[in-house]
């Protein structure tokens, strides 16, 4: 008897548990690693309501603004872009500057660079940004409603032009054809953790309480 779709599920998340972190690609490595820090960033971005109102909205525009302005760097740089072949066409601050500009509203300075221990650890910090375009589909949809689109306030936010899907997919072999040590995929773990502990700092800093 052939198992249903839903017990071939549950037998594959059971290898994934068993696999030890070791074994896992780079790209499920970084999610079990990550899987509390991305949730409560979720939970923070919804308790928000960053689509409640333009006002609001133009808080988390700042906020992106503060997190893909301090990794601009990584996306230029020679090492990643050896490893990561075609990073340099991805990065969305310009996106973001133009959705403030869309909406009148001033540029923030440019935020300070951050500055990964290595390379290794960049690669977490890119997991993270990127990985955050996969999820931007729901945030794009709520824009709508409030009158964003594509062309006006959410450029940032829209698909990419091969589809999100594939976008993703393309980026994530990357990660997973790297040949790393246990040390180096450790520190890509601890970059991506320290990006979504930005992220959820300027999230606090930026928006209202009410």
């Amino acid at each position: 008897m052939q198992p249903s779709e839903g017990e071939a599920s549950l037998a594959r998340a059971a290898t994934v548990l068993a696999t030890a972190p070791e074994q896992l690609p780079l790209s499920k490595r970084l999610k079990a690693g990550t899987r509390r820090d991305h949730d409560s960033v979720d939970t923070l971005v919804m308790q928000s309501r960053p689509f409640e109102s333009l006002a609001r909205y133009g808080c988390f525009l700042r906020l992106q603004h503060r997190f893909h302005g301090a990794l601009g760097g990584l996306y230029d740089d020679i090492e990643l872009n050896r490893l990561l072949p075609g990073l340099r066409e991805l990065p969305r601050f310009e996106a973001v500057r133009a959705d403030l500009s869309d909406l009148g509203l001033p540029h923030p300075p440019t935020p300070a660079a951050v500055a990964p221990p290595s390379a290794h650890a960049a690669l977490g910090w890119l997991y993270c940004c990127e990985g955050s375009n996969l999820g931007a589909a729901f945030l794009f949809k709520q824009g709508q409603q409030i009158g964003l689109s594509a062309e006006k306030g959410a450029r940032h936010l829209a698909a990419h032009p091969d589809g999100r899907g594939l976008h993703w997919r393309q980026f994530v072999d990357l990660l997973d054809g790297l040949a790393l040590s246990e040390n180096q995929r450790e520190e890509a773990v601890g970059g991506a953790v320290a990006a979504f502990d930005l992220y959820r700092a300027a999230l606090r800093d930026i928006f209202p309480a009410a």
